[in-house]
């Protein structure tokens, strides 16, 4: 069963793009509008529309589907998610590096989606991608931190509203190779696909969406048997794909551990043995999701989470502290 939705353009929507015009009408988030404008669901006076910049003026006849969404087939996963909210609308997980979220290539069975999948009495949001039910944003999978995921479609698109409208506070904390110039500041670009390596972002100059980071600096780690290192707290305004990695490595400063976008590790002199031996069995990036905050999609609450890092991080700037003493 599909859902029709049927609408007349008033002149005060006039010269409004289609997309932003259904998603504030509907409330539906402007990513899945798009996709679907992109999948042939639009109609302008007649017309199959597939661009979801159009403008629109006085009278256009819009008809809209939203077609019943497709029941994933997914292997449930026996995987401890760590749960430290839930309730009618959503749940908040505390992620683990080494766990992707949703299948993909190379990937269908041990992901945080399948883990969803192994908890037999929840229901999850189902109008996404029918393999990432309840998935509304992602971290990478050798980052840790928290996700919020959507019960519902209503917390689905209310969720994904604020994403888009870039209202949900993010802030990750990150060690990074040597110092960033300045300290404390905003990293603003495009970034878009690495033209050398698909699996990759990179930052354009012509091409490419808009990305916003603020960063601070809130330790420096330099001494004789210490490599210069500096933990710092990157807050996101905007949400693209390695944002912050890719902000880092463009600065000339990648983060510890990152396997993509990083400088081949070299042998420090004089470095302590111990610190080195951490460094070196790190198997992830030093990126930690440690704060996330939305408005509740049921109540309009504001609420907030924070994350401490996890141990193998911890363990690295206990023994960077104590070598910088």
């Amino acid at each position: 069963m599909k859902n029709i939705i049927n609408l007349i353009v008033q002149k005060d929507d006039e010269e409004a793009r289609i997309d932003a015009f259904i998603s504030k009408k509907k409330e539906l988030s402007r990513t899945r509008v798009k996709n679907l404008i992109l999948n042939e669901k639009l109609k302008i006076n007649n017309v199959v529309i597939k661009d979801p910049s159009k403008k629109i003026i006085k009278d256009d006849r819009i008809i809209f589907e939203i077609p019943k969404p497709e029941r994933a087939s997914l292997k449930p996963f026996q995987y401890k998610l760590d749960i430290i909210h839930e309730d009618h609308d959503l749940m908040v997980i505390n992620k683990s590096a080494g766990i992707s979220m949703h299948p993909g290539a190379g990937n269908y069975d041990n992901t945080i989606v399948n883990a969803l999948m192994n908890l037999d009495d929840r229901k999850l949001s189902n109008i996404g991608d029918e393999l990432r039910p309840g998935i509304v944003h992602r971290i990478d999978k050798d980052t840790s931190g928290l996700i919020v995921i959507a019960k519902n479609n209503k917390s689905h698109e209310k969720l994904s509203n604020q994403f888009s409208e870039h209202t949900i506070t993010r802030v990750y904390q990150a060690l990074i190779w040597g110092k960033l110039r300045p300290q404390n500041g905003k990293i603003e670009s495009l970034i878009k696909r690495s033209s050398k390596n698909r699996q990759m972002m990179e930052v354009g100059f012509y091409k490419g969406k808009k990305a916003i980071t603020n960063y601070k600096t809130l330790e420096v780690f330099e001494s004789e048997k210490v490599p210069t290192l500096s933990l710092v707290e990157c807050t996101l305004k905007t949400g693209r794909t390695h944002q912050i990695r890719v902000h880092m490595s463009y600065k000339g400063n990648n983060i510890l551990g990152d396997k993509k976008y990083k400088k081949k590790y070299k042998k420090f002199k004089n470095i302590d043995p111990n610190l080195e031996h951490l460094i070196l069995k790190l198997e992830r990036q030093f990126l930690h999701a440690k704060k996330l905050g939305f408005n509740h999609p049921s109540s309009g609450e504001r609420i907030e989470f924070t994350s401490n890092l996890p141990q193998e991080l911890e363990n690295i700037l206990k023994k960077l502290r104590n070598s910088n003493k």
